[in-house]
């Protein structure tokens, strides 16, 4: 018996025992706590393998537990739940019985955790939290950057949860083979649109297809108003170096293609902010060796130049790709594929460009608007809508509050399924499916769906 069979097999058992709302919650607090107490170490190791600042990864224990405390919250409320009570009418067409319904977890779940988070979307991060809070058992898939990180990790999560309701795996064989082990009813990925297509079409093709939510690669465009650069032109461009510079550049929503007016001086104002930029180590030497591929695919194209900042042996340095709008627009597949680190490529348009550009963008997790005091962007607003999961408007996409408002998701090639969310309360939804009961007794109906609503969840009655 292989590590994933026989997690899967104790993930299966533990999913056939019920567990209440309650339990689960305070498991996800007990977790917090755990990761809060063993905050020094933690942080330590995390520091050593992945060269992220001590104070970046201090706050990423912080949201962690924050994470985790809010499914927990999730949890206790219940509203996830999508309760609805329909009593019986006989006068309706086809008349209508007693019909009460409600989502029910899936059972077992892969989450195969990313490379940039090594707390917030790792072992006990987003998926792993959501799971959990759904009532679904988790077998994590560890990601090779951190593998000493994810193991201690993974022994506080057996100090507090149940058996079977946790196990780590790691490794590529593992990960090919959980996605296709038939106890394992659905997949949350972090990680690049090669490794997730690949796990996609394995999930997909299985002799029981199951869902398989993966976050991959996203651009996050970026448009610069007229008004908006007349009016603070280095203060966009201060932001949007800070942006997409933060923490290495490794951040699923960096601001990677950014559309400025032509003459506008927001291109300037980067130059000049470029120079202070920090340069910094990617988490691995495969990856440092993709970012300078990447900036030298750029550099090497016709009409485009490569502004970069200064960087000692071993870093990465910051570099924007400036370009004119007609130079993307002859070959904006070029362009429009995430170079992960510190990178971004500024596309300056003439205001007669505009609609052009916007309308050869491809879906992103985030689009934005920086736009003039007052000014009317009603318009672009409604073209960039179809285009992302979270539109922002005179801001920057790094940063993804947790919320019940929240969504973190896109369409392909952002994410495999642009109606989920990998952040807020909903991420939930990713792991339950729904249950309707006709004329059911009473002593057969999850107490959720009883008459009275004995448990005060958030309930449609009629």
């Amino acid at each position: 018996m292989t590590a994933v069979d026989a997690a899967a097999q104790a993930a299966a058992r533990a999913a056939s025992t019920p567990t209440t709302r309650e339990e689960r919650a305070g498991w996800l607090e007990a977790l917090a706590a755990a990761i809060e107490a063993d905050r020094a170490g933690l942080v330590a190791l995390a520091r050593a393998e992945t060269h992220l600042s001590e104070a970046r990864l201090d706050g990423e224990v912080t949201r962690t537990a924050a994470q985790l405390r809010f499914f927990a919250g999730v949890a206790r409320e219940g509203g996830y739940l999508e309760a609805v009570v329909e009593s019986p009418d006989p006068s309706l067409v086809p008349p209508r019985p007693d019909l009460r319904r409600m989502l029910r977890p899936l059972g077992p779940v892969a989450v195969y955790t990313a490379s940039n988070f090594p707390f917030a979307f790792s072992v006990l991060g987003n998926d792993t939290a959501s799971a959990l809070a759904a009532g679904c058992p988790v077998i994590v898939k560890a990601h090779p950057g951190h593998p000493e990180l994810s193991r201690r990790t993974a022994r506080l999560a057996a100090d507090v949860l149940p058996d079977g309701w946790f196990a780590l795996v790691e490794g590529m064989e593992a990960g090919v083979e959980l996605v296709r082990h038939p106890q394992v009813c659905a997949a949350g990925f972090t990680g690049s649109v090669r490794g997730g297509r690949a796990l996609f079409d394995i999930a997909v093709s299985r002799p029981d297809p199951i869902p398989f939510y993966g976050e991959l690669g996203s651009i996050n465009p970026v448009v610069v108003t007229r008004a908006a650069a007349a009016e603070r032109a280095a203060d966009i461009a201060a932001g949007l170096v800070g942006s997409f510079t933060r923490d290495a550049g490794q951040y699923c929503t960096k601001p990677g293609l950014v559309f400025v007016p032509e003459g506008g001086g927001v291109e300037d104002a980067v130059r000049q902010a470029l120079g202070g930029a920090p340069a910094s180590r990617q988490l691995t030497p495969g990856m440092t060796e993709a970012f300078a591929d990447g900036v030298a695919g750029l550099a090497a194209h016709p009409g485009v130049e490569v502004l970069r900042a200064s960087a000692t042996e071993g870093e990465s340095a910051p570099a924007v790709a400036l370009l004119a709008a007609s130079t993307f627009l002859a070959d904006p597949h070029s362009f429009l594929a995430e170079c992960f680190g510190p990178l971004t490529v500024v596309v300056a348009y003439r205001d007669d460009e505009l609609d052009a550009v916007v309308g050869a963008l491809e879906p992103s997790l985030t689009a934005t608007i920086h736009r003039g005091a007052g000014e009317d962007v009603t318009a672009l607003a409604a073209a960039l809508t179809p285009l992302a999961g979270r539109l922002l408007f005179d801001g920057w996409p790094t940063g993804v509050a947790i919320g019940w408002a929240q969504h973190h998701g896109g369409g392909w090639p952002s994410t495999t399924a642009s109606i989920h969310t990998s952040v807020g309360a909903t991420a939930t939804r990713r792991w339950l499916t729904p249950i309707a009961y006709q004329d059911a007794p009473q002593d057969v109906l999850p107490p959720e769906l009883r008459d009275g609503n004995p448990l005060r969840i958030p309930r449609r009655d009629s």
